[in-house]
């Protein structure tokens, strides 16, 4: 399991590194632009040898905040990702599908990202899902071709469980529905407001350790990254945020055990029926 450079924030990137390795993370999902740290891949090659803690995932600079992240070119900026993969050891680079006023980039988005997944192999791109805009006037469609991979063509996809519940779905069925094709769970929670929450798991509607549980039992292998918002623990000193994140990570090792449990038996059910 891995921690999103994000879910220490307000503290820096390099905090994140010097967190995960204190808890005992197996390493950390670059969030590439909350501050400038994260985007200057020799500083972040240093930290990453510094604390001897790897970045499994980069996650693209596709945020509101990040428009000039890495260029303008969105396909420049994967580009770019996958440059950083490869000097930073890195395995899998998370995507998210194009804003609605990004026409050009959306029309060709499912072919492009079939063809970086092509031209970078063995380096994944995978899509995250998102969720409608949710206004007093009604909901805003901001993504193209859709905030719900589901039904389009990627081969890799990545589960928000908090982005779930922003959307008011349940992140089980996704698990069900995506089959192999989810590569990648970035584990938090949300309670269905309009807010993307990025709460602690357990503390929302998507029965994360559930989650969690599923998708080992049913072979997932990927990465499982805690993204998740401790801003309202640094009131209570730092203290509390570095016991949530051990929390976490106890939790979640528990959970990928009891689903490698259920896996063997269900392998081994199997076989006795045959």
């Amino acid at each position: 399991m891995t921690l999103s450079t994000t879910s220490v924030y307000p503290e820096s990137t390099a905090d994140a590194f010097a967190r995960a390795k204190a808890i005992g993370y197996d390493g950390v999902e670059l969030m590439v632009g909350i501050d400038p740290v994260a985007a200057d891949v020799d500083r972040i090659a240093e930290l990453s040898a510094e604390h001897d803690v790897k970045v499994w995932s980069i996650h693209a600079p596709c945020l509101l905040v990040t428009p000039n992240v890495w260029g303008i070119d969105p396909w420049g900026k994967l580009d770019k990702a996958a440059e950083a993969a490869g000097r930073l050891g890195s395995q899998l680079v998370v995507v998210h599908p194009p804003f609605r006023w990004q026409r050009d980039y959306a029309s060709r988005f499912e072919e492009g990202i079939a063809e970086l997944n092509e031209k970078y192999a063995p380096l994944v791109f995978a899509v995250e899902n998102m969720y409608p805009w949710r206004t007093p006037a009604g909901r805003f469609a901001a993504y193209l071709p859709d905030f719900d991979p589901t039904k389009l063509s990627y081969d890799h996809l990545v589960l928000d469980l908090s982005h779930a519940a922003t959307a008011q779905m349940d992140s089980r069925k996704f698990v069900d529905l995506w089959g192999p094709r989810l590569r990648h769970i970035h584990l938090t929670d949300g309670s269905g407001t309009f807010k993307d929450e990025h709460l602690l798991p357990g503390q929302g509607n998507q029965h994360a350790w559930q989650v969690v549980e599923q998708a080992v039992a049913g072979g997932f292998n990927g990465d499982i990254v805690l993204e998740v918002n401790t801003r309202k623990l640094e009131g209570a000193g730092q203290g509390s945020r570095f016991e949530a994140l051990s929390e976490v990570l106890i939790q979640t090792r528990m959970a990928v055990d009891r689903g490698i449990f259920a896996r063997h038996d269900s392998q081994v059910g199997q076989e006795s029926r045959q």
